[in-house]
């Protein structure tokens, strides 16, 4: 809005030229989101008391986390607001892949705040049913794949990182494979949010991550000096992905141990969902399980469990999602958080050496 607004009158007052940067938009785009969220954070956190929506805990999960009975939850929808504010301010809204991804944040956003509002309204952890909530997920994703697909310029061909050369062009079949990448992550962020601070760390990590891979695709001579693949357009991208960092940054100072508010399936479906479409449209589904490696561990974990129990009768951890067996094992809770951001970090860093390592 503000690009649209301000550029056009660079003609007039050269000091607005400056808004033709991406650069200077995701800039602003992250402290504005941050802004958002320190303003905000207070008065929706003591809304969400009055209003009695506190966070349900499953009796088969670990002793420690009754204490957190009636923590607020929903606090996603800080998130999504932090995020969808900014992005419209600063980004250029002529481009098809912002409206692709707000698309999909804002529909996982309304299919978690739906959940959150059942458990909360129901005083149990059910919420709608999975059935239900995976028919809504994989309908906007399929709204997703299908619009980038009939969008000419996209590419639907798959790179490989450390594999220059290998291409596979999936055609039709990228649409359900784009449903994959986008509803598996909004899935494993959404198992991810189980301790205070989990999810949202590896999130802004891996959102800093795919900034970078935007602006490098968007821009034709450095996507070549790289070849990585060039996708015109993407590099508009960076501004929602900044404003990813600035809501996470925001929600983080509420949300760090022990927790004021918990930002519930509302926040961590849309994240997961937003952070799989980047992915997509960027040309780095693959990196994703590099960069969101905490996220996939965390999902196969629970993928593993239920398979060894169904078959075999056996657990193969204490308790799944992961972070829950390191929890059972005796780490204190800030451990294993902290150590799971220092895996975030150092798997984004083994993710961007990718961009050499071709």
């Amino acid at each position: 809005m503000l690009y649209h607004l301000l550029y056009p009158l660079h003609n007039d007052f050269s000091v607005f030229y400056i808004f033709r940067f991406i650069t200077f938009r995701t800039i602003y785009a992250t402290i504005t989101s941050l802004v958002i969220s320190f303003i905000l954070g207070p008065w929706l956190i003591n809304k969400l008391s009055n209003l009695q929506i506190g966070q349900s805990i499953r009796k088969l999960g670990p002793e420690s986390h009754f204490k957190k009975e009636g923590t607020p939850t929903m606090g996603g929808t800080l998130i999504l607001f932090s995020i969808v504010l900014p992005t419209l301010l600063w980004a250029d809204l002529t481009n098809i892949y912002v409206w692709v991804t707000l698309l999909v944040t804002v529909g996982f956003g309304v299919v978690g705040f739906v959940d959150d509002f059942r458990k909360v309204r129901l005083r149990n952890c059910d919420g709608i049913s999975a059935r239900c909530k995976m028919f809504w997920l994989l309908l906007i994703a399929l709204a997703a794949g299908v619009i980038l697909y009939a969008y000419p310029p996209f590419q639907t061909t798959l790179a490989f990182p450390f594999f220059k050369g290998v291409r596979p062009d999936l055609a039709i079949f990228y649409v359900p494979f784009a449903m994959l990448v986008i509803v598996g992550s909004g899935n494993a962020v959404n198992l991810t949010d189980g301790l205070d601070g989990l999810a949202i760390g590896p999130m802004i990590i891996a959102s800093g991550t795919y900034l970078l891979f935007a602006y490098l695709a968007g821009n034709a001579n450095l996507s070549e000096y790289l070849q990585i693949s060039s996708v015109q357009g993407a590099g508009e991208l960076s501004v929602l992905c900044g404003a990813m960092v600035g809501a996470g940054l925001g929600f983080l100072w509420f949300n760090t141990y022990p927790a004021q508010v918990f930002m519930g399936d509302v926040g961590s479906l849309s994240l997961g969902g937003a952070l799989g479409t980047i992915a997509v449209i960027t040309k780095q589904e693959i990196v994703l399980i590099i960069v969101g490696g905490i996220f996939v561990l965390e999902a196969l974990s629970v993928i593993f469990q239920v398979t060894s129990f169904r078959l075999y009768g056996r657990r193969i951890f204490r308790m799944a999602p992961i972070h829950h067996h390191f929890e059972l094992k005796g780490w204190p809770e800030p451990k294993i958080i902290v150590r799971f951001w220092i895996i975030s970090i150092i798997l984004a860093l083994v993710a961007l050496s990718t961009l050499k390592l071709r």
